[in-house]
């Protein structure tokens, strides 16, 4: 999802910002089919006579400027998983649904702002809004709390549907939504709240204090993180992505502005417009059930710690039988039929298949961990270039290089390693192809790590997170402006 970071894009075709939809403006617009700047979030309060709360704080974090964009075109047939849940988003029968959140005191506010509504469901009446905070191809976000009880910060999308369909693009905006019911993890969002205002559509999640990687990156010693650091974040991603998969969803847009940090220091994916959704199907493996070219020589040795359904929840797999599998056996749910042929994802960051035009599936999120690492690690990606034309270039020709200072230790040679076995460019032959995050975790680079246990590592340090305040970030550091190829 999008923040409130300047940029200067670079890309094809440049995202307009969100347009008025008052009827007057609406006309204006349609006839010089031009966007018009006028925040939404004046609008609805203008519409339902609601004084809005100041706007004139400021984020203390500094702005960050940015040339990566994303990009994307449309998915003509997109089928959903079938795990879903269609219940109002704020009624206290799916509040109950998400186990990771029911203790969290921003979720307990939400439930009590539901019980007192007596199940009619929350409302834009039932918000204050503070500032905006972000804003994307889709809408903007603010920042935000409850009327009846201000102790908690939540971050509110706000969506003009009239636009986004003049943009032909409201089908993104359904499918990230669709994505946001199905979701109950520690490191993806928690939908709180869902509802419409006049012809804004607004959903309401989590805020992360702690700004987005982009920008932390911005702020270490050289503009990289260290080696723990950088492995620590690359494992929660990969436990995300992880349980995304498992549920038939299909990234696409990792990178690190939209992998946001929560006060506790933990990571949390956002922004799932650009995402595909198919099926994946739950099996249990032995590691050398099947020959796997993707694999690395440690991919199949033993594994020593694995549980196989520790970030999928209670009400998913509820069969003690399966929860005591040996811990010599893969559990595995790959979404390996999902095809697409849409241009999608961000120039540095996709995988030569989606450079090129050729179908792609689950693969092209584990190309996307690669690049990924390496940037926290060395500052950069490694296919960069000055045009997004020559990016794309070098993605689909250029061999992989590293900075030429050796290894500085056997973790360092073993993070090379894992990037080059996620970096190759035949998405069959690349690690995780086959068994996804199943293979990635046991990869040397992370030995002596828990993954089952993950959440009680002390998270490296957020320097200047002020928690009891906002910061500039809830979305990407570097404002996207997708270009579409249709």
């Amino acid at each position: 999802m999008p923040s409130n970071f300047c940029s200067k894009p670079r890309a094809l075709f440049s995202r307009g910002e969100d347009c008025s939809v008052l009827f007057c403006l609406q006309l204006e617009k349609m006839r010089t089919k031009q966007p018009l700047n006028i925040d939404p979030a004046d609008q609805i309060h203008k519409m339902l006579e609601f004084p809005r709360d100041s706007d004139t704080e400021e984020p203390f974090c500094e702005a960050l400027n940015s040339s990566k964009t994303s990009m994307s075109s449309t998915d003509s047939y997109p089928s959903f998983c079938r795990l879903s849940f269609d219940l109002p988003t704020s009624s206290p029968e799916n509040l109950t649904l998400k186990p990771h959140r029911s203790s969290d005191s921003s979720f307990q506010a939400i439930r009590s702002a539901v019980l007192r509504r007596k199940n009619s469901g929350l409302s834009f009446r039932d918000f204050s809004l503070v500032r905006q905070i972000g804003s994307g191809d889709i809408g903007k976000v603010y920042l935000c709390k409850l009327r009846c009880d201000e102790s908690c910060f939540y971050a509110m999308k706000v969506v003009d549907k009239e636009a986004l369909a003049l943009k032909k693009k409201i089908q993104r905006d359904e499918i990230e939504k669709k994505i946001l019911k199905m979701l109950d993890h520690p490191f993806l969002p928690t939908l709180y709240a869902e509802f419409e205002a006049s012809h804004f559509s607004c959903v309401v999640m989590e805020y992360c204090s702690g700004g987005d990687l982009h920008s932390l990156r911005h702020k270490q010693p050289h503009r990289r993180f260290s080696l723990s650091s950088a492995r620590f974040y690359a494992a929660e991603v990969l436990v995300a992505l992880e349980y995304l998969h498992m549920l038939g969803i299909i990234y696409r847009d990792l990178k690190p502005e939209n992998v946001l940090v929560r006060s506790d220091g933990h990571i949390m994916l956002t922004d799932f417009d650009l995402s595909l959704c198919s099926d994946a199907i739950p099996a249990v493996e032995s590691p050398d059930f099947s020959s796997d070219p993707s694999s690395s020589p440690s991919v199949t040795q033993k594994i020593q710690t694995l549980t196989p359904f520790s970030c999928i929840s209670n009400r998913l797999f509820r069969s003690k039988k399966v929860q005591t599998i040996s811990t010599n056996r893969l559990f595995v749910a790959e979404p390996v039929t999902a095809r697409s042929c849409s241009f999608v994802g961000t120039h540095e960051y996709v995988a030569p298949e989606v450079a090129s035009g050729t179908p792609h599936g689950n693969a092209v999120d584990w190309w996307a961990l690669g690049i990924f690492m390496y940037e926290m690690l060395y500052g950069r990606t490694p296919f960069a270039d000055v045009t997004n034309e020559a990016t794309l270039r070098n993605i689909v020709k250029e061999p992989l290089t590293f900075p030429t200072d050796a290894p500085s230790s056997l973790c360092e040679k073993h993070l090379r390693d894992l990037i080059s076995v996620l970096l190759v460019k035949d998405p069959n032959s690349r690690l995780g192809a086959k068994r996804g995050a199943a293979d990635i975790k046991t990869h040397p680079f992370f030995n002596g790590l828990n993954f089952a246990l993950i959440r009680t590592v002390t998270p490296p340090g957020v320097p200047g997170m002020r928690r009891e305040k906002a910061t500039t970030s809830v979305h990407n550091a570097r404002q996207t402006a997708p270009f579409e190829f249709f």
